[in-house]
């Protein structure tokens, strides 16, 4: 058995776990910024940054007091690396650096996409390579052929906004505070997906690639007619983005390969409807569907700690001048998508 310390500060959650290579999470614990950003709409990348340097070494006290062990016993210090907001990146993997240095352990420096694509094998034992990957996030919104540890072909992306990024638009746009996607999914609840005519952009295209900045402008111009309740305009908007999704998939499974199974991650997987449609797409091609647990879709240092024991257990390290990374595709060989911009 391997123990890895997982420290995870890419946006604004601070976060630190114990896992080890049987699938255990011995400890974590996770340190919000909701109020610190709730009055600016969104994330303040020096705020992020200062609260995580607040709070991080605390934390790791306290996750290995939790587990009642120490730095000594652990196998290995993996923190991310990027992608994210690099002030908050070079938090964790300078203080992953300084206990690695201090302990004589391993470093690990991981990819935070890549912690989202392998958290539904921390839960799932029998996912197996290859799947079929969503990964949805309020920074990314990808398809990709998970093809094992540091394997992946893209097979899609946006072209512009990331899903998680106009949900939390949209919740702005009602005043529903911050964050977002939880709000909107809440009051869309209460409201008539049919009611607003909204865009669905570019579905039925050749190629799988998402758009959401023109369904953001769209939902805008509903709220400014005054013409719709905000619960219509909340269940409105999610309805298409779901079409939206599942469009994409269906282009990108009818031309891509075989799959058994289909699998979501990242912060938007946690949408009930959302995974609901998912699950429905997947028994349409015969694929099983796996999505982590709730607490796994968001960011946390479990997922960091688990891609650190899959990769543990193949003998990796990273040496302790590993720089922290704003951009870190997992698949660097991917053409860019027709008339995508720099998020992308």
């Amino acid at each position: 058995m391997g123990l890895v310390l997982g420290i995870e500060s890419s946006c604004d959650e601070t976060a630190v776990a114990l896992v080890d290579t049987d699938r255990v999470i011995h400890a974590q614990r996770i340190a919000s910024q909701e109020a610190e950003h709730a009055p600016y709409g969104g994330v303040v990348p020096e705020i992020a940054a200062r609260a995580h340097a607040e709070r991080l070494a605390p934390m790791i006290e306290a996750v290995l007091r939790d587990a009642g062990t120490d730095l000594d016993r652990c196998d290995a210090i993996a923190a991310t690396a990027g992608p994210g907001l690099i002030g908050g990146v070079m938090v964790g993997l300078v203080s992953a650096k300084a206990l690695a240095m201090a302990s004589g352990k391993p470093l690990l420096a991981i990819n935070h996409l890549e912690g989202h694509a392998l958290s539904p094998r921390l839960a799932d034992p029998a996912l197996e390579f290859p799947y079929l990957l969503l990964l949805v996030s309020g920074g990314h919104c990808q398809i990709l052929s998970v093809e094992g540890l540091s394997r992946y072909r893209r097979l899609a992306t946006t072209i512009d906004d990331a899903l998680g990024e106009a949900f939390d638009k949209t919740a702005k746009i009602l005043g529903l505070g911050y964050p977002g996607g939880p709000a909107v999914e809440r009051l869309a609840l209460t409201g008539d997906p049919r009611a607003v005519p909204l865009p669905r952009p570019l579905k039925r295209s050749p190629e799988p690639h998402f758009s959401f900045a023109g369904l953001k402008s769209a939902v805008l111009r509903a709220k400014e007619s005054g013409q719709y309740r905000d619960a219509d305009i909340a269940a409105s908007f999610q309805q298409a983005a779901i079409e939206c999704l599942c469009d994409r998939l269906r282009r990108a499974i009818e031309h891509g390969g075989a799959w058994p199974n289909l699998v979501v991650a990242g912060g938007v997987a946690a949408n009930r409807a959302i995974r609901t449609a998912l699950e429905k797409l997947a028994r349409e091609h015969a694929m099983g569907f796996i999505a982590p647990p709730m607490a796994l879709c968001t960011d946390n240092a479990a997922m960091i700690a688990w891609a650190g024991c899959e990769r543990l257990a193949l003998g990796q390290s990273d040496s302790l001048d590993f720089a922290a990374r704003p951009r870190w595709p997992l698949d660097p060989d991917a053409l860019p998508a027709r008339g995508a911009g720099v998020k992308a």
